[in-house]
């Protein structure tokens, strides 16, 4: 069976030492789920991610993670993030949640699949649904359409080529526990939805190949799982789980949850993000140390056939480069 871990690259004079933590948000404090994809017209890195209102009192319940929009940072290398905006999705309501964003180019256009929330609200117990949206710039959104899924509670598509054409989306389907469903596209516009693709709970799906398999990262709120497929159908859970034990680097002495990852070469790089926090001593607590949270890097590293993970190890990286 085979491993992927994460450990840090050796420095030389084009790797750049990646910040710790990798950036914070600083309209609310409350990054999470990245997905990072690079702007062929700005020849810069952009992330995409969740913005939760962790600044701010007076939130009931989990109002506090509802009534944003998704949050851009750009990097020249991976390395070093700054703010930048907040995407302009054109799909509004009155109130409304923009959540967990999958982004991915092709022949020139980017396309988003987006959790849409049609409203705030104090509790888990409302509809959502993903949206598709496509952009030429990353910054300006267009709707398209509200995909027909299993029900009207989906959220964090993932979205990978097929290599027989065509493309597959892994989604978390909250009706039927939490498991695992996916759809198939020839175009990335029409969907057909195929069922389950994993019985395990489990959200915000990662598909990527590296090392001549197919892999799927999930979060699994104890560290995120890992399973490996060769045919992008049947996937096998290697037994331990990354990112589950605690780091000792600034904001990361908690579990990671909802990442993507970066391949480039024979590298892969997971971006993650912690609830700094929650940690035993806080059980219990709900304020704003509890709610802020941080985007992380990590590298992965493959050996004898297992993916683990050094979250300690400093990492120096450049995107630009495929070492």
């Amino acid at each position: 069976m085979s491993i992927i871990s994460c450990s840090s690259l050796k420095k030389n004079n084009q790797l750049q030492l990646a910040d710790k933590p990798l950036f914070r948000d600083p309209i609310y404090d409350g990054a999470a789920d990245p997905v990072i994809v690079f702007n062929k017209k700005t020849n810069k890195w952009v992330m995409f991610y969740t913005n939760r209102r962790a600044k701010g009192e007076g939130y009931d319940g989990v109002t506090w993670v509802h009534g944003t929009r998704i949050g851009i940072a750009e990097s020249k290398d991976g390395s070093k993030w700054a703010y930048a905006d907040t995407a302009n999705i054109n799909y509004r309501n009155k109130d409304y949640t923009h959540w967990a964003p999958e982004v991915i180019e092709n022949e020139g256009i980017y396309h988003m699949y987006l959790t849409y929330v049609p409203g705030i609200f104090t509790d888990w117990q409302h509809p959502r649904y993903i949206l598709h949206l496509t952009s030429k710039d990353m910054f300006d959104w267009k709707f398209e359409s509200k995909l027909q899924l299993a029900k009207d509670k989906v959220i964090d598509a993932c979205v990978y080529p097929l290599p027989e054409g065509g493309w597959r989306m892994w989604y978390n389907n909250e009706n039927d526990g939490k498991s695992v469903y996916y759809a198939d596209s020839k175009d990335l516009y029409n969907w057909t939805d195929k069922g389950k693709a994993l019985s395990t709970r489990g959200e915000g799906p990662k598909v990527f190949r590296w090392k001549d398999k197919y892999w799927m990262v999930v979060d699994m709120w104890r560290g995120l799982g890992i399973y490996s497929s060769d045919d992008l159908m049947k996937w096998t859970k290697q037994p331990d789980n990354i990112l589950e034990i605690p780091g000792t680097g600034v904001d990361d002495g908690v579990m990671g949850g909802h990442p993507d990852v970066v391949v480039r070469g024979d590298k892969a790089y997971i971006y993650y993000f912690t609830h700094p926090g929650r940690t035993p001593e806080n059980k219990g607590k709900d304020g704003f140390e509890q709610r802020r949270s941080s985007i992380q890097i990590a590298e992965l590293k493959y050996e004898n056939g297992v993916i683990t993970c050094d979250r300690n190890a400093p990492v120096y990286l450049n995107l630009n480069i495929k070492n």
